[in-house]
């Protein structure tokens, strides 16, 4: 078998749901997302196996899930135990063979850069989110029996993001997918910044779930979650290289 774990806060719940709606999918367990790969291995005769999680939880460590978090979590307090409750990559290589994880759309809220740049810094700017993805990928390369899945970040409606901070969003997602992405490497970039915009630079009105909720609605679910499925499956299959 081969285990897949999915970290996400409610952006990624959205996606994981895909077309279920979310009364039957929190009283039946069911989602799109398990729905695809039961299929896939039943087609295939595989045996994948992916769960979902919650990653940071509210209590204790915080609704934050920002590069600044996961590099605090994983590369600042590393080792064999958690940190707040919060397993450290330590402990989830040891379990799972495929590890997704993601940002809430609030990471394109981004300030200008100071000139300054310190990767402690819980502050998202361009500086400190480059300082803190390249320890992250420092880190994911000492688990190369692991494969790695990053989302491009998730982005917000133009009611609820200023214009520089959505062109600051784009900055980061061209050297995300660009001068930081290491051909051959255990990581593996998925690119909802691209399924959102459109080639915009906000999550398109259409996909939103209103002017003012930056979360995207089932429609685009609907649309998008296949491709998540699809691409993770082609990432453990070694189609993705």
């Amino acid at each position: 078998m081969k285990k897949i774990i999915f970290l996400h806060h409610s952006t990624g719940k959205v996606i994981w749901r895909g077309d279920t709606g979310k009364y039957i999918n929190k009283l039946t367990g069911r989602s799109d997302v398990l729905k695809y790969f039961k299929n896939y291995n039943r087609k295939n005769g595989a045996d994948l196996s992916i769960e979902e999680r919650i990653f940071p939880r509210k209590e204790p460590y915080g609704w934050k899930n920002y590069p600044f978090d996961y590099y605090n979590i994983w590369v600042r307090n590393a080792g064999e135990k958690p940190y707040m409750n919060e397993p450290t990559l330590e402990m989830l290589t040891k379990e799972y063979e495929v590890i997704v994880f993601k940002h809430c759309y609030p990471v394109s809220r981004i300030s200008e850069d100071t000139g300054a740049p310190d990767i402690n810094s819980d502050i998202r700017s361009i500086q400190n989110y480059k300082l803190q993805y390249n320890a992250l990928k420092s880190k994911m390369h000492e688990f190369p029996s692991t494969k790695f899945i990053i989302w491009t970040p998730a982005v917000m409606t133009r009611n609820q993001l200023s214009e520089g901070e959505a062109f600051r969003t784009l900055e980061f997602y061209k050297w995300l997918t660009g001068e930081w992405k290491e051909k051959g490497d255990n990581i593996f970039i998925w690119d909802f910044y691209k399924y959102e915009t459109e080639g915009g630079l906000y999550l398109a009105d259409k996909y939103a779930e209103g002017p003012a909720n930056s979360h995207p609605n089932r429609e685009f679910a609907a649309k998008v979650t296949p491709l998540f499925c699809k691409f993770t499956i082609d990432v453990v299959n070694g189609i993705i290289e």
